[in-house]
């Protein structure tokens, strides 16, 4: 079980805690891709280039949901369509 933050708003160590909890899984995902035959290294980097995508991803998304807004609100206005 991933333990949750210790309180719901932020504090000092909040990023410290979840490092934490994530360590047992991140280890584990190490481990199984050690033992099927991948480098430290292909892993380190292949983990690096998911946090990117996943980066990109988010701003993407962001930047859709604020055209949707957008279009949302004209629409509402009477400004479109």
């Amino acid at each position: 079980m991933i333990s949750p933050p210790k309180h719901s708003e932020a504090y000092a160590d909040r990023e410290l805690d979840c490092q934490e909890a994530m360590e047992p899984g991140f280890q584990a995902i190490v481990d199984c891709m050690l033992e099927a035959g991948w480098t430290r290294g292909e892993i380190i980097r292949s983990l690096r280039r998911l946090i990117a995508a996943d980066n990109m991803t988010q701003k993407e998304n962001a930047k859709v949901e604020a055209e949707l807004a957008i279009v949302r609100a004209m629409v509402r206005a009477g400004r479109l369509f």
